[in-house]
């Protein structure tokens, strides 16, 4: 499955931003989906997942409330709404189709970044 992930921008602090992320190759009603993160200097990390069925989400602590992933199968297509952005949000985010092993998202499937930069 091939991942294009877009919608980043300048934004500023505690403004909004979408990021939608469209898949071609394969349905992505197959996959659970995630959004990750690799801030300047630092490694990637994973900010929030959703089942299949969008039936379960996970976020990372520092994200709860503040930014929702959903996903429409129909259109093939994951997004994640991020409202009340704070400059340690700027980040590259990538998105990604994958798998749970228990509790934990394992990625299978990146797509390239999109850059997301919040001025204080």
């Amino acid at each position: 499955v091939q991942l294009q992930a877009f919608g980043g921008g300048l934004v500023h602090s505690g403004g909004s931003l979408r990021l939608s992320c469209a898949a071609s190759g394969r349905t992505l009603s197959n996959y659970h989906m995630g959004w990750f993160r690799q801030a300047p200097g630092k490694e990637r990390e994973f900010v929030a997942s959703i089942s299949w069925s969008a039936g379960s989400t996970n976020y990372q602590d520092s994200v709860k409330g503040r930014f929702t992933i959903s996903r429409d199968n129909a259109k093939n297509t994951v997004y994640l709404q991020m409202n009340s952005l704070k400059f340690e949000d700027t980040a590259v985010y990538y998105c990604a189709a994958g798998e749970y092993s228990g509790s934990v998202y394992m990625a299978d499937y990146w797509g390239q970044g999109t850059l997301v930069t919040v001025s204080s």
